[in-house]
């Protein structure tokens, strides 16, 4: 069960870190900057997710900075994201596609692979709020 909270205007949840789904696999080197930006700092934003399937949209890195951190939920905007014009989807250049749509998103989150590291680019019409969560608070 998660618990509902407002921050920049914006609700978020925090959500079992078990029930989101990636989509995209992480670059190493980021993931290390996104541990240390977690240690020293706490959850600084939450991670964006489809409100349907729980798959992720933005926030890989701090999602598995987060398992990796033995945290059990994580802060998470939910957004109805097939059909929501709040954001939408492109590729990254030189990730090895030239297209992917909301439904490809969905699929490889809900499939047993995942893409190569930068193969989505989300833009949203919102920003992501800044919080200022101690991880304490994010473990059983």
């Amino acid at each position: 069960m998660s618990e509902t909270m407002t921050e920049g205007g914006r609700t978020f949840d925090l959500e079992p870190l078990d029930s989101l789904l990636p989509h995209e696999e992480v670059i190493p080197s980021n993931l290390d900057t996104r541990l240390n930006k977690l240690v020293s700092r706490g959850f600084y934003k939450p991670i964006l997710v489809d409100s349907v399937t729980k798959v992720i949209l933005d926030g890989h890195h701090k999602w598995k900075a987060a398992k990796l951190l033995g945290l059990s939920r994580v802060p998470a905007i939910r957004i109805d994201y097939l059909n929501s014009s709040e954001i939408s989807v492109g590729v990254w250049p030189d990730c090895g596609i030239s297209s992917i749509t909301k439904r490809d998103v969905v699929d490889m989150g809900l499939s047993e692979s995942l893409y190569p590291p930068k193969t989505s680019r989300h833009s949203m019409t919102f920003k992501i709020p800044k919080l200022s969560i101690p991880l304490e608070f994010l473990r059983d």
